[in-house]
This record gives structure tokens, sequence and C-alpha cells, in this order.
């Protein structure tokens, strides 16, 4: 499961360091060398058409400085490198560097989307001592975080697991979705599940939470119990749902690197275990 690593040092201020290694984004793409899908080196950053009011830091991590950028949409990439979605490094890289790299997107794109003002259009300036861009007018603007929960049902010995529309075929996870103005976790929680699926539910416990920077993401998890209502999913955004017991077969599950399979994994009907 994708997480910052503990021994990481976040920085908000730059640093001079002998190790310094930059993320560029393309909006939500990561400039990688072809050859290993490796960080870029920096004389290769260098060639980039990159302001340096447009670098931020990032932090410290066995040894190296990351600092985070971003380039125009209509920016090549320099030879011998590639722009891909993060996800291309699933499997790839650790789950240390994929917790970084999160980070490094969520500050870049606030970077990116945030140089004027929303209220009066003036440029906006970095705050000093935190992670946040001031205008003159007096609106201030921190990196956008979008709380969304998610909540694996269980029916005794069996789990609900759900296809979103936008899922492939065949790939199934907890029920999931964000927060609405105003909302505590657990009023979206029963909210989501009657809306998905219309079932209710009961005895919420709380089993962890992932930042998921796809874009910016705080993923909250639970479990909830069965509490009544007949199966039926939405079809605008559950286009199929169903139980699985001990022996069941499973479909196909979210990656490792998501919150959803370590929540499913650590809820298998005791038969799986």
């Amino acid at each position: 499961m994708i997480l910052t690593p503990g021994d990481f040092q976040p920085l908000l201020a730059p640093v001079e360091h002998a190790r310094t290694r930059t993320f560029v984004f393309r909006k939500f793409d990561i400039l990688l060398r072809e050859e290993g899908l490796e960080l870029p080196e920096e004389p290769a950053v260098a060639s980039l058409p990159i302001d340096a009011r447009d670098v931020h830091p990032v932090g410290i991590w066995n040894g190296e400085y990351y600092r985070t950028t971003w380039v125009p949409a209509d920016t090549a990439a320099p030879p011998g490198h590639v722009f891909k979605g993060m996800r291309a490094l699933f499997g790839v890289r650790d789950e240390g560097m994929l917790g970084i790299a999160g980070r490094a997107a969520q500050i870049a794109e606030w970077a990116r989307t945030h140089r004027f003002c929303g209220t009066c259009g003036q440029p906006m300036t970095l705050t000093p001592g935190e992670r946040a861009m001031r205008c003159a007018c007096g609106h201030t603007a921190y990196p956008r975080i979008s709380p969304a929960m998610m909540v694996l049902v269980k029916r005794g010995d069996a789990i609900l697991l759900a296809r979103n529309i936008v899922a492939p075929p065949g790939r199934m996870s907890a029920l999931a979705g964000f927060l609405e103005a105003g909302e505590s976790v657990e009023e979206a929680i029963h909210r989501e599940v009657m809306e998905e699926v219309g079932l209710e539910v009961k005895d919420l416990r709380y089993f962890k939470s992932q930042p998921w920077a796809f874009p910016h993401s705080l993923m909250l998890a639970f479990t909830a119990e069965y509490a009544g209502g007949e199966l039926r999913p939405d079809a605008t955004e559950i286009v199929e749902a169903a139980w699985f017991g001990p022996g069941d077969p499973l479909p196909q599950l979210s990656p490792h690197q998501s919150i959803s399979r370590a929540l499913i994994e650590a809820n298998l009907p005791r038969a799986r275990r």
C-alpha cells in the first residue's frame, strides 16, 4: 500500500544538497527515463522550460533531496525520456518512492493551479513557513485535499464487492465516494452505500487511511455490517455488485498499492485466510 516512508523528512523551504532529484510533471504525467523508468538526471531537467520560481521542495529521503515542478501541457520530453502516468510505476518502483511521488504530484498541481488568485486574479506568492500561496487581497490557498470514504460491507461471512462504471471489466472493489460539504465520514458512508447499492449499514469500524494522488484524494477506509435492504446497483456509478463468501472465487481486485486491496485482504471470508 502506498504511504510516505517513515524516515522521509518533508521540507517547506529549498536546501542546497549534493544529491538532488526532481519530479517534473506535465499535468498528471511524470517525466521518466525511458530505460528503467527512473527519475531524470538534472541536465535533462535543466533543458526544460522551467521557471526557478516554479520549483518547490518536497523533502529528503535516503540521502537525496527531492523537489517538484511542472511544465506546460505541450512540452516534449527530452531525448531518452518519456512522460507517463504514475500508475506506470506500480510494480516498478518501491512503495516508498511512490508515496513521495504522490506527494510531489499534489504539490506541483497545487503550484500550477494557484499562480493567480481565484478571488481577484492577482499573482499569488509563497507564504514563508507553510505550504500556502497568498494574495495581496488576503486570499490564501493551500494544497487541495479531497477526503473520500471507502467501506467494505460485511454480511455474516460474506463481503460485498462492486464494479464502478470506470473500472476495467472484471475488476471489483469496496464501495467508495467523496464527502460532501458539511458531511462527516460516517454520514458519507451511510449515504453512499444507500445511493450506490440500496443497502443500510451499521457498526462502522475505522480501518486506516491513505493519501491517493489521483489527483488529490485522502482515502478513509472502514468496514461496516449489513443492516438491511436489497442489493440494487444504481447503474450510474455501480454497474454490478455481489456478495462473496467462503469458497467463492474472487474477482480481479485493485492493485496492491491501493488501500482497497489492503482493506479487502484484511477482511477476506474466513475460509480464505
